[in-house]
């Protein structure tokens, strides 16, 4: 087996960078402190991804925006647009294309590939992988990292060794040098918990935990210590599946109110904007969704959320806001309000649906209608057609721009 994992750098920064480019600016927001995420006037939300000078500052992912901007007051916030994304995500994907049948998208920046019967046609998998890190960058404009191995796991550590704009391998006769001695918690699903109760037991690399008795790790991590063992061992039997459609367990919003929120009106109105986006989500990857949350943090941070399961599953915006105003209505406390998101699950497609006889005659025309709003404000932006009730609320219409979506792992292919 010849497995390439090949992961985009610094993904939807060095994609908004290049449009930017493209569109004759001459700043690179990739050479100064920049980041993506949230509303850079408002300064609400997080940072999704940050550029290597941003990273000098000490600016992490997953940090609120004015935590980066603190660090770092001449700061580039840049807002996420995850349609901008998935052209990007489109496009590396039919690169890759050209190199095997068997494309697996991993996430939206970042795909496996199987080069194994593509060997006798294209030559040295090394050489391969090379020319595809150099064709990207050539006629895309943005860098990749791609790893090299004999399977998904160890090619996916390899395309972390070092960024940006790096190939590297991590065959089985490599182990001992490049991935043993790394700290554990670089190994692929070793998060921060597992990693606080292996360092109380002095495992601090990956090397150390590979040469732990494996039922010692069960009885510590359950079925998880027997998976983390064998991955620090590089063993891994998953294999690359075709997904041309990168298809989410979930599509989800939420955003930061730049008030407290205490009625009832606002707060529905920053629903039902919410619901727009994860609606023409779930709309453009073809699915329906069964489940619907609604969650709510107050002034003190607490938080806090209900779901219903649906009757029968829909894509229809009315519908689902429905259920989420009931949601709300049932779980709010009637607390000031600073942060508000709708999360749809259980999805399936959109081909074959059981109808009830409970079910709104009228939902194909609704269908029909949604699907009309949604072609014109892809074609001419959210703004196009909005909702009357939110004429001089304050409240953009459509709120949410990157997909927070919630995709398979890799363990759940094993």
């Amino acid at each position: 087996m010849v497995i390439f994992h090949i992961d985009a750098n610094s993904a939807y920064l060095s994609w908004e960078a290049v449009r930017r480019l493209e569109a004759g600016e001459s700043l690179d927001l990739r050479t100064v402190p920049s980041v993506v995420g949230g509303d850079p006037r408002k300064r609400s939300g997080i940072v999704l991804t940050k550029s290597i000078p941003a990273k000098r500052f000490g600016i992490q992912t997953g940090e609120t925006l004015w935590e980066a901007r603190s660090k770092c007051p001449d700061l580039i916030i840049v807002p996420p647009d995850y349609d901008l994304y998935l052209r990007c995500s489109d496009a590396m994907y039919d690169i890759l294309r050209r190199y095997s049948s068997r494309v697996q998208r991993y996430s939206v920046d970042e795909c496996f590939l199987d080069y194994t019967h593509s060997q006798q046609a294209l030559g040295d998998p090394l050489e391969a992988a090379r020319d595809i890190k150099e064709r990207i960058s050539r006629e895309l404009g943005f860098t990749v990292n791609v790893g090299v191995s004999v399977n998904k796991l160890l090619a996916k550590m390899a395309s972390e060794l070092q960024k940006p704009d790096r190939l590297h391998s991590l065959f089985p006769e490599e182990i001992p040098e490049k991935m043993w001695p790394l700290p554990v918690e670089e190994l692929f699903m070793v998060g921060r918990a597992t990693t606080r109760k292996l360092h109380r037991i002095n495992v601090r690399t990956i090397g150390q935990l590979a040469a732990m008795d494996p039922v010692r790790l069960e009885g510590m991590f359950k079925s998880h210590g027997r998976l983390i063992h064998r991955y620090a061992n590089g063993l891994d039997a998953s294999r690359v599946l075709e997904n041309a459609v990168l298809a989410p367990k979930s599509v989800g919003n939420s955003t930061t109110t730049a008030w407290d929120l205490t009625e009832t009106r606002e707060a529905r109105l920053v629903l039902l904007a919410l619901t727009e986006r994860v609606a023409m989500r779930l709309r453009r990857a073809r699915c329906l969704c069964s489940v619907v949350t609604v969650s709510v943090r107050n002034s003190a941070l607490c938080r806090y959320s209900h779901q219903r399961v649906l009757v029968t599953p829909t894509d229809v915006t009315g519908e689902l806001f429905s259920a989420v105003t009931d949601l709300f209505d049932q779980c709010w406390q009637l607390d000031p309000i600073r942060h508000l998101g709708v999360r749809l699950s259980g999805l399936e497609g959109n081909d074959f649906v059981q109808l009830s006889l409970l079910d709104d005659p009228d939902r194909l025309s609704r269908q029909r209608l949604d699907a009309a709003v949604d072609q014109l404000r892809q074609r001419y932006g959210d703004g196009a057609l909005i909702r009357g009730c939110f004429v001089q609320s304050g409240v953009r219409p459509v709120l949410g721009g990157v997909n927070d979506g919630d995709y398979p792992m890799m363990t759940s292919l094993l």
